[in-house]
């Protein structure tokens, strides 16, 4: 057997291997995606009508509804990521990463299998909180089916950048309550970007900030697509940011995978 298809196999069963995992112990993934869901039905239903005068021209709820969405969906593969760290913190420190090193089996398909599983259980997160907004409201009947596209592949490529984060966190943390506290910017960062608010509406001094984090970029790019709000710069910055990440979170985490015994 090739050593592409040893990889592709084993690969492959680890990937089986972490979505038994999700199916038998949901509770984690459960937790992680509700704070999307609470954050929307709260900022819609108990902050919707004061927050949509922030966006002007005398929006209303279902305006802000639209303006929230995309950037709470971005939030919710934050979420589901921190999951991926604590259940790669677990295999590295459990042992059960020095039984698979005695294995005849790819070196890098326990990674791997890691990745890909996140990455689904992200895209899958984030068709549930949209079915959550469509039931309370949001509408993007502008949006071509080429442009749902790019926004499918959009999510998933973001997904994959912050997985690849995730899963370097996972390894260089002791045990997997450090892994959860490490990987939890990934939440905090769509709470100082354009998700809830609108940059102009930001003190001067922050916008930058707030403008140019990994989130802000992508946000408005899904805006865009969904919505047909102007994109601008935010589509190349958005690719650049995730292209940045997965590299970054892939050599990062291969770099620390192989400083363990092998």
């Amino acid at each position: 057997m090739s050593t592409l298809s040893l990889a592709v196999r084993d690969s492959s069963t680890m990937l089986r291997r972490n979505l038994l995992h999700a199916r038998r112990y949901p509770s984690l993934t459960l937790n992680l995606l509700l704070t999307p869901v609470v954050l929307l039905l709260l900022f819609v239903y108990i902050f919707g009508e004061a927050m949509s005068a922030g966006l002007g021209g005398g929006a209303d709820r279902s305006d802000y509804i639209a303006y929230l969405v995309p950037g709470l969906l971005l939030m919710t593969v934050g979420s589901t990521t921190i999951g991926t760290a604590v259940s790669v913190s677990n295999d590295m420190t459990e042992g059960i990463i020095a039984r698979f090193r005695t294995m005849a089996i790819h070196r890098g398909s326990v990674i791997i299998g890691h990745v890909v599983g996140s990455v689904l259980q992200s895209v899958v997160s984030v068709v549930l909180v949209g079915a959550v907004a469509v039931a309370i409201g949001f509408r993007s009947t502008d949006a071509t089916v080429l442009e749902w596209l790019a926004a499918f592949g959009l999510v998933t490529l973001f997904a994959l950048a912050l997985t690849w984060i995730a899963v370097g966190m996972g390894l260089v943390s002791p045990n997997a309550e450090a892994a959860g506290n490490n990987a939890m910017p990934l939440i905090f960062l769509p709470l100082v970007s354009s998700t809830f608010v609108p940059l102009h509406t930001m003190p001067g001094w922050f916008q930058p900030v707030a403008e140019y984090q990994p989130f802000t970029p992508a946000i408005e790019t899904l805006r865009g697509l969904l919505l047909g709000t102007e994109i601008g710069h935010n589509g190349w910055l958005a690719i650049a940011w995730c292209a940045a990440l997965t590299a970054l979170g892939y050599l990062w985490s291969a770099s620390r995978f192989d400083q363990d015994p092998k």
